[in-house]
């Protein structure tokens, strides 16, 4: 396991920021020993949440090329039958996957293939399990087209604490199942839209884990 690139700027100053407040209160603050340890111990904790927010295990995608893999770590929150809007604009079958601030947040490709579309919407900053967020929050939509079972749809979502969404997908590029494309900072959820011909292989409320859990899968 490593830390992820985009934490840097955040570890620096959540770094220094660390350092000044303790030198503060031990130098400074005339408290009482174990408020001052209670203190520490309670920063020192705070830190520890930052530095493995922006941690990025080792996996390896090991799914046959039938299967979708998930996104993202996480709880499915939605499954159902819904208008994508956007790209398809027909009916799509929906997983979506809720990422706590304690999630892994790196995002995975769910499908191999040739990335066919890219966009990045601004916009507000609702709840990431608000029935609006799929379509008012901050996002990126990345689609993929698979060589043998078309395209699949997958959108990043900001939610209330995310304030920003890194995806490294760009039209024509390629995509491996597996691979990274993607980082959100903070609390946040991932929407994939498939086929309705696809086999849905997860249930709602169910823990998933990005790259390893196989959350649907294409007729042979």
């Amino acid at each position: 396991m490593h830390l992820h690139r985009e934490g840097t700027p955040t570890l620096l100053l959540s770094t220094a920021l660390l350092c000044f407040l303790l030198f503060a209160a031990w130098r400074w603050m005339a408290w009482p020993q174990w408020l001052l340890i209670s203190l520490t111990l309670a920063l020192l904790l705070v830190y520890a949440i930052v530095v493995l927010f922006f941690r990025v295990p080792r996996r390896v995608a090991d799914a046959d090329e039938n299967s979708v893999v998930a996104p993202a770590d996480g709880k499915v929150v939605a499954i159902e039958e819904v208008t994508e809007g956007e790209y398809f604009q027909d009916r799509r079958r929906l997983v979506s996957i809720f990422m706590s601030p304690l999630n892994v947040h790196v995002n995975w490709y769910p499908i191999s293939g040739t990335t066919s579309y890219f966009k990045y919407h601004p916009g507000k900053y609702l709840v990431a399990w608000h029935p609006k967020s799929s379509t008012d929050n901050e996002r990126s939509t990345v689609v993929v087209k698979h060589p043998h079972h078309g395209e699949v749809l997958f959108r990043q979502i900001a939610g209330a604490l995310a304030r920003r969404i890194c995806t490294y997908s760009r039209p024509g590029s390629p995509a491996a199942m597996g691979t990274e494309f993607g980082f959100i900072k903070f609390g946040s959820r991932v929407d994939v839209l498939l086929p309705l011909s696809a086999t849905v292989e997860v249930e709602l409320g169910q823990k998933v884990s990005g790259c390893n859990t196989v959350i649907a899968r294409f007729e042979s």
